[in-house]
């Protein structure tokens, strides 16, 4: 979350948080006619929703970090079929339009180790 982002609301992030069990379970159950992410395995690390809930970004990783080069680009393009997966696990007046977003997180964890590394005392 940036600094000038207002914090996030209970609903926001109870919203957020299964609408990422959703996703998780989608990927792990579901099977999509798209060769390039049918036989990976996706993490859903995060879900943030806008305040007014109609809009969702998923922050996902194929475990491993492995990712094809037009992997968010093939997510993009089902994102209708996950979005109907979706409306069946999640029950909700509206459900938010979801935007991919590829998890930077992991590697700037281990870039932050790795600087933390080369610091240490001998």
């Amino acid at each position: 979350m940036s600094d000038n982002a207002a914090p996030r609301s209970q609903r926001q992030l109870r919203v957020g948080e299964e609408i990422r069990h959703a996703l998780a379970s989608i990927f792990l159950q579901e099977s999509f006619y798209e060769p390039s992410i049918s036989s990976l395995s996706i993490t859903v690390s995060e879900v943030r929703i806008s305040a007014d809930l109609r809009n969702a970004t998923a922050f996902v990783l194929p475990l491993g970090g492995n990712a094809p080069a037009d992997f968010l680009e093939t997510l993009g393009r089902i994102t209708p079929q996950i979005r109907h997966y979706l409306s069946k696990k999640v029950h909700m007046k509206y459900l938010p339009q979801i935007h991919f977003k590829m998890d930077k997180s992991y590697e700037y964890a281990q870039k932050i180790d790795s600087l933390l590394e080369d610091i240490k005392p001998e």
